[in-house]
């Protein structure tokens, strides 16, 4: 058993009823009264992936908990990742390193021996803070998953940390959602819930007194706030690709496939709050619109078969109309591999051993390897001598004349990056540089844009306290905080 230290496990009725902001929220807010407050999520799924400072990868949503609790990210708070690969099976990340792939049924059989590992990274953390708060996955509703289950109540029971039950009112049927979680699950899983969060309500709370009342009745659990919405989430990384939307009005139009297997989409979030700038999510079967100035291919966790995806769509042909028009196209990690001429995979990492056609629009050849390359760095993008930050997190390496003449950033004092002759296509393994201030204006002044919005860094800085001030207005901190204490008295 880990460390007695208080502890509050934050639970859904399902996914994206705001437990990963509820609980960078939380840190937040704990971390400005002067707790030594960490997140913890034993198991996430998400292709949405961060880099820790020692070279591994936890989910996006601990990233920016860690960042609201005042620290650096660890791969103790995520210390299982899965990133889906196919519809049935994920790659396995345990403690920020590659296990292998595991279909569903596998992975089943590898819990036991991962739920070893998870306590190991809780009692970690728990040695150096006062406050641990935990992030579930999914719902404890799933019974048929509660068997060798690592991810809520099997977790939560290993370790003796109580919950609070989280139930999305803007999808409808709440008080279902929470009473019907109530009578599936056992009794022992219940009695570690000790109270209930109503998120994302719109309008006067006091309308749903009566609701919240026959919560309490049916449960037997105390309501512990309802969180009306929170108009600045958007400003904020999301973890899953369901909330991926597109954002701003601006002149400049960026258009953004969204491919089936996107990945770190977070990287257009600053784009996002740029003034002059039009971000564009297209949907699959849509066309990409003839009349943008950008295109983005973004990264994806499965550079091949999202390759085959993309061209499934007709993507292919409008990117080359596009490029006729005179447009631009930036690929980020996967999506610069497959602007190169010629995928190899000789190891069959994405799958049966062989190469695939590039689209064919950068003098250059990517090869597989399954080593995968982690890393945080800096550097300085050539044309403009701006500073850029970022990461790498990707399987494979790419070569050619468009990368040895014409790469277009420099990480570290080696080249990054590669362009065409005309410097409309580039590419970049680098995750997170528009993030770079100074860049993103010199990146967007090429394409015409004369004004640059606001500091990013700064204006997610801004709304994570902002977020703690809402949750403190409308949750019973205190009470929140009473349950974790009682962890030690058990």
């Amino acid at each position: 058993m880990s460390l007695q230290k208080p502890a509050l496990m934050l639970l859904g009725t399902g996914s994206n009823v705001g437990k990963s902001m509820i609980v960078a929220g939380l840190c937040r807010a704990f971390a400005r009264r002067g707790l030594a407050v960490a997140p913890f999520k034993p198991q996430n799924m998400s292709n949405n992936a961060a880099v820790t400072e020692d070279g591994g990868e936890i989910g996006r949503a601990q990233a920016l908990q860690a960042r609201a609790a005042g620290l650096e990210p660890s791969v103790h708070m995520n210390p299982v990742l899965l990133k889906p690969e196919t519809d049935t099976g994920a790659q396995v990340i345990v403690r920020g390193q590659r296990l292998g792939s595991a279909k569903a049924v596998e992975y089943a059989r590898l819990k036991p021996e991962l739920l070893g590992a998870v306590r190991e990274s809780f009692a970690k953390l728990s040695e150096r803070t006062e406050l641990i708060v935990v992030e579930g996955a999914g719902s404890p509703a799933e019974i048929n998953l509660r068997a060798g289950d690592i991810a809520n109540m099997g977790f939560a029971r290993a370790e003796e940390v109580p919950g609070v039950l989280i139930g999305d009112i803007d999808r409808g049927g709440v008080i279902a959602q929470i009473v019907g979680t109530r009578t599936v699950i056992d009794d022992a899983d219940a009695e570690l819930i000790r109270g209930f969060l109503i998120n994302k309500f719109l309008g006067d709370p006091r309308l749903f007194d009566d609701g919240y009342k026959a919560i309490e009745e049916r449960c037997g659990w105390p309501g512990l706030g309802v969180i009306p919405w929170f108009a600045d989430a958007a400003k904020l990384p999301a973890e899953d690709a369901v909330e991926i939307r597109s954002a701003g009005s601006g002149r400049l139009r960026i258009a953004v496939p969204q491919l089936s297997r996107i990945a770190n989409f977070d990287d257009l979030d600053p784009l996002k709050i740029e003034p002059e700038v039009s971000v564009e999510i297209i949907a699959p079967g849509k066309p990409l619109p003839g009349d943008a100035d950008l295109v983005i291919l973004a990264g994806t966790k499965a550079t091949i078969g999202d390759l085959a995806f993309l061209r499934a769509q007709g993507w292919d042909i409008d990117i080359a109309a596009h490029l006729r028009r005179g447009g631009h196209v930036l690929g980020l990690c996967g999506g610069y591999q497959m602007l190169g001429r010629r995928i190899a995979d000789p190891e069959g990492i994405e799958g049966a051993p062989g190469e695939t056609e590039g689209l064919g629009f950068l003098d250059m050849t990517t090869i597989m390897r399954p080593e995968k390359r982690l890393a945080r760095v800096k550097g300085r993008h050539r044309p403009s001598g701006a500073p850029v930050s970022g990461y790498e997190i990707h399987i494979g390496e790419s070569t050619g004349p468009d990368c040895a003449e014409r790469a277009w950033l420099e990480v570290e004092g080696r080249p990054e990056g590669a362009a065409d002759p005309t410097g409309r296509v580039r590419g970049t393994y680098l995750h997170g540089i528009f993030s770079s201030d100074r860049f993103r204006a010199a990146f967007l002044a090429e394409l015409g844009s004369a004004a640059c919005g606001p500091a990013y860094e700064a204006t997610v800085e801004a709304t994570l306290d902002r977020l703690a001030e809402h949750l403190e207005a409308h949750v019973d901190m205190d009470g929140l905080l009473n349950i974790a204490r009682s962890r030690l008295r058990r």
